[in-house]
């Protein structure tokens, strides 16, 4: 008919494969009890931004130093777990200005659909990378003169007495049972968010987004 035409013609057109399906199949291939109407699959790609991968994370958050750019504002996420997090937190640093965000190995699948839906297209444009040993890249990044926080109940100064256009690095750790000690040790400097009323914490992706718009609001002064 005059639909299935004009859908082998675009096939052709485009390059790309592609099928109209019935209500019921699209119910059924989506994860998603309303879908939007279209679905995809396409290949991962092994690096999210041209110089990201695990084997040279400095290279990915900070890119080359013989380029003049913007000091670094670094991401170090920690085990987190929940998919809607990890997604709000890559949309948030994308409007931040945030210029890496790197992983630990067991830190929820970037790839996974509510990750995907919840970055609103910050996943494209966002370098990222999982690494498999946190400490060793924490240690990298320092020895490229990026200054590591981590938000604890032992900092000293407020979040916003800290100088935050130098090169930063914030440090998230998992939603229920914050970072492990041994990553927390590592920060250059505790910092805190102080709260009102009895609240102990604050949600991961609340309290990164807190950061990474105060070093935004410096780095516009």
């Amino acid at each position: 008919d005059k639909n299935r035409k004009l859908v082998d013609d675009k096939r052709k057109a485009s390059g790309c494969g592609f099928e109209i399906l019935s209500e019921s199949v699209m119910e059924s291939a989506s994860d998603t009890k309303t879908p939007q109407g279209v679905l995809c699959v396409v290949s991962m790609e092994e690096q999210a931004a041209d110089g990201c991968s695990s084997r040279d994370p400095g290279q990915c958050c900070i890119g080359d130093p013989g380029i003049e750019s913007i000091p670094p504002l670094i991401l170090i996420l920690e085990d987190l777990q929940d998919p809607g997090n990890l997604g709000t937190i890559l949309r948030t640093a994308e409007a931040a200005g945030v210029t890496g965000i790197v992983m630990s190995q067991n830190t929820v699948d970037i790839y996974n659909p509510k990750v995907i839906r919840s970055t609103m297209g910050s996943i494209f444009r966002v370098p990222f990378t999982y690494v498999d040993d946190l400490a060793e890249t924490i240690g990298i990044l320092k020895d490229k003169g990026v200054k590591v926080y981590a938000a604890h109940l032992k900092g000293k100064k407020n979040y916003d007495e800290v100088d935050l256009k130098e090169p930063t690095a914030f440090l998230i750790g998992n939603e229920g049972n914050g970072l492990k000690d041994e990553t927390a040790a590592l920060a250059d400097e505790y910092i805190l968010i102080p709260m009102a009323g009895k609240v102990e914490s604050l949600n991961a992706s609340v309290a990164a987004s807190v950061l990474m718009f105060e070093a935004a609001r410096q780095r516009r002064v």
